[in-house]
């Protein structure tokens, strides 16, 4: 599972474009316990989302012109420019040139084959996102792709990622890990768009999950809050009890009870 021993490849950061910041953060504070705090004036009104002091993601309010609310994942990466040289190579789009945020880090955003939008860091100062694997933080990542094969060509040329199958319910399911730690630092999936009514009526995307302590708490909260269930809670023989949910702005993600790891 993703932790914040972060290695080439592993998701190092993640954050939410919204079209109402206050109220975004009045949401996942009370879905997650987060609170919001500004990353200073010379941020442009990004800020941090703070479980108990240690930052779980970032967010700022975005305009339509800078696309719907959505979730975005960073992987790390030891250099921005030559990821975005790979990325470009191998099919893909710079949507964002490699930039330096401050000292914290440089940043890019691309999209790949299938027109996936994702990003990467290249940690400064700021490492990336202080908590991982614990209730009210990122433990998962999904992407959900018109084609396994051609992705994972893609993400292993562009961050060095390997993919591996492991046995599910009803068939196999295409687990990622970064070159470095092995299937042992596996931290998402990769899932077929034609095997999931629900993803592929939205496309292709990537899926950030959050552990909760409850899976059904964490659902109907979200419904009186005013977000969507998009997936009612679902228990997963030897995965954990899953749901998938959209915040009142649209931002899509999901939630797990994670089974414990024998």
């Amino acid at each position: 599972m993703l932790t914040t021993r972060f290695v080439t490849g592993a998701p190092n950061w993640i954050d939410l474009g919204t079209s109402d910041i206050d109220g975004a953060t009045s949401f996942y504070n009370s879905l997650f316990g987060w609170d919001f705090r500004s990353a200073g004036p010379e941020a442009g009104g990004y800020g941090f989302f703070q479980l108990a002091g240690k930052t779980a993601a970032g967010g700022m309010q975005t305009s339509p012109e800078q696309g719907p609310p959505s979730w975005n994942v960073f992987f790390q990466t030891p250099d921005a420019d030559a990821t975005a040289k790979a990325v470009e190579q191998s099919g893909g789009r710079v949507l964002m040139a490699p930039d330096d945020v401050m000292k914290e880090g440089r940043l890019a955003v691309f999209s790949d084959k299938a027109g996936v939008s994702f990003g990467v860091w290249q940690p400064g100062q700021l490492r990336g996102i202080d908590i991982a694997g614990d209730p009210g933080s990122l433990c998962w990542v999904e992407l959900y792709t018109p084609d396994i094969a051609a992705a994972a060509a893609f993400y292993n040329s562009v961050l060095g990622l390997e993919t591996s199958a492991a046995p599910f319910p009803g068939g196999t399911y295409t687990c990622v890990n970064p070159a470095e730690g092995g299937e042992d630092s596996m931290f998402g999936g990769v899932v077929p768009l034609a095997d999931d009514p629900i993803e592929r009526e939205t496309g292709a995307y990537w899926l950030p999950y959050f552990e909760v302590a409850d899976t059904d708490a964490v659902v109907a909260k979200a419904e009186e809050l005013g977000g969507t269930v998009r997936m009612p809670a679902t228990s997963v023989e030897g995965v954990g009890r899953v749901a998938k949910l959209a915040d009142p702005y649209g931002a899509r993600f999901a939630v797990i009870k994670s089974e414990p790891q024998s």
